[in-house]
């Protein structure tokens, strides 16, 4: 494995949940991180979480524009990580399509922007979060398992096209991060409890435990378009 130390890490949609465990896991490592999203106040307590050295931009994926002057103006990045994403979710025939294109938006098209923009150093690495049910759908989320399958076909693509750029995905399962902030305190307790007996691990993942499988992948130089499940055995549950 090779080392992540003085090289240039970004981490799109690092202010909070896998992406910030990402981007403090790098900075522990010894990169020089920089984290990325939109919010501005959500990135500065992140960049307190990181560490003093950690540097942030305001970075809305969903503006090409943007996106390409931010690469425009950077050296090349040795490690780029894209954890950003807003998917509303929910069966086709209830789901608005204007929600709908929103999560196709972020999501495939958001991660399709950097990857289309990104200087990245030879030898260097792009990875892209994805999420198991592109391999496992679900029927009340059949859309976001799309984007998935979608993403993790990219990446395949882009490892020959990119080359010597490693391109991987790793795909989460059910894992604690402010996603499910949203949902009432009992609501969700229940929901992770009622997962976590049914998982072969029977725990639920934390955002850790995906930021392990993403430092593996931008420190192995032998692994390119290749997606790692971290879902604690729910494809298979």
């Amino acid at each position: 494995m090779t080392s992540l130390e003085n090289t240039r890490f970004l981490v799109v949609g690092g202010s909070s949940g896998i992406g910030l465990a990402t981007a403090r896991a790098a900075a522990a490592a010894g990169a020089a991180v920089t984290v990325a999203a939109r919010d501005q106040a959500r990135l500065a307590a992140a960049r307190d979480r990181i560490g003093a050295s950690a540097q942030a931009a305001v970075l809305d994926t969903a503006d090409n524009d943007a996106v390409e002057a931010f690469f425009g103006r950077q050296a090349a990045w040795d490690h780029i990580v894209v954890s950003a994403a807003r998917t509303p979710t929910g069966p086709i025939r209830t789901l608005s399509l204007e929600d709908a294109r929103t999560a196709v938006e972020s999501k495939f098209w958001g991660a399709y922007r950097i990857a289309r923009a990104a200087r990245l150093a030879e030898g260097g690495s792009l990875t892209i979060v994805t999420g198991f049910l592109g391999t496992r759908p679900s029927a009340s989320s059949v859309l976001q398992g799309a984007i998935n399958a979608g993403l993790e076909g990219l990446v395949r693509g882009l490892a020959l096209e990119l080359a010597p750029v490693r391109v991987n995905a790793v795909s989460p399962g059910l894992i604690d991060t402010p996603l499910w902030d949203g949902l009432a305190a009992d609501r969700r307790q229940a929901m992770f409890e009622g997962a976590a007996q049914r998982l072969p691990v029977r725990r639920i993942g934390q955002p850790e435990d995906v930021a392990n499988a993403i430092l593996y992948l931008a420190t192995t130089p032998f692994a390119t378009g290749t997606t790692v499940r971290v879902d604690g055995g729910g494809a298979i549950a």
